[in-house]
């Protein structure tokens, strides 16, 4: 953990941006750390133009404006949270991941089109949470058609934070102590329980332990599983103030996350931080968890 890096926001514009905003805001004061917001202009270029190195912001000013308003807005409904704001014009992608290398926690937004239909997972989003070395949040929102970032104070819409569990998906297998170490500190800042969702080891139920932290691969596992007491014991020992609770799955590991984070008020995968020859993967689970999580839900890059 990277305690006094700043929780930084990308927003883009849209309403959904403002619901992000707020909800970094809240964590950057769980945290005790500054907000630093991220604007990137809306493009008008044309196709392809982003690969031959040419970009053309629609309306900077006015961008730069509705920015100065979300600032003004967070501030004064978080009095005591440092709040800056940049806007940076060029590739999206290149901008977030530079901005998520400085920062402790990078969040990030998505329209959410319900449980049947998933989120409306933007390009951008995935391809950050899929190649940034830093834990990324994806927030999920519900805009309604023509709301946009013209109104700051509309981040009033934000829900409030869940009081439900952090839940996280381990993998018995191979375990990674990033995200352990992310889950057990956001339970505690919150004052929630910890919620540990595991395979039950019955690969012939169509579960595989390395599936839990959405390693690519989907086939038995090759490491013997560690006991999940002795897994847990350390952090618990860290953490005396989060009660833990354990939840053994059988069946499709990503539905099984899915279902708790209903009632979760985050979720916690992880991210194998290695690239394939056609680039970062994400892996099913934590893919199925970024589409249709109903809880905002954070991917933790490990080794």
């Amino acid at each position: 953990m990277s305690p006094n890096l700043p929780v930084v926001v990308g927003l883009d514009g849209r309403f959904e941006s403002l619901v992000t905003a707020e909800w970094a805001a809240r964590e950057a004061l769980l945290r005790g750390v500054p907000l630093r917001l991220v604007h990137v202009p809306r493009q008008s270029s044309p196709p392809y133009a982003a690969l031959a190195g040419v970009v053309v912001p629609t309306d900077p000013q006015g961008s730069e404006h509705e920015l100065d308003l979300v600032r003004a807005s967070l501030s004064r409904r978080h009095p005591g949270l440092d709040v800056t704001a940049e806007q940076i014009a060029g590739d999206t992608v290149t901008i977030l991941l530079a901005a998520a290398a400085d920062a402790g926690l990078l969040v990030l937004g998505s329209r959410g089109l319900g449980r049947t239909t998933g989120f409306l997972l933007g390009s951008v989003s995935r391809l950050v949470a899929a190649r940034a070395q830093r834990p990324v949040v994806l927030v999920r929102s519900f805009a309604q058609d023509g709301q946009d970032g013209q109104d700051a104070d509309r981040t009033t819409a934000a829900p409030e934070p869940s009081d439900g569990d952090v839940v996280v998906g381990v993998d018995l297998a191979g375990p990674a102590d990033a995200v352990l170490a992310f889950a057990f500190d956001a339970a505690s800042r919150r004052g929630a329980g910890l919620r540990v969702v595991h395979g039950s080891g019955q690969e012939s139920e169509g579960i595989s332990a390395t599936e839990l932290t959405g390693v690519n691969g989907g086939g038995p596992a090759v490491a013997p599983e560690w006991p999940l007491a002795d897994l847990l014991r350390p952090w618990e020992d860290k953490f005396p103030d989060v009660s833990v609770t354990e939840q053994a799955v059988v069946g499709q590991a990503g539905s099984h996350l899915v279902d708790a984070s209903r009632t979760a008020a985050l979720l916690v995968v992880g991210r194998a931080a290695r690239h394939a020859p056609v680039g970062a993967q994400i892996g099913p689970v934590t893919e199925a968890a970024l589409h249709y999580a109903e809880s905002p839900v954070a991917v933790i890059p490990h080794d």
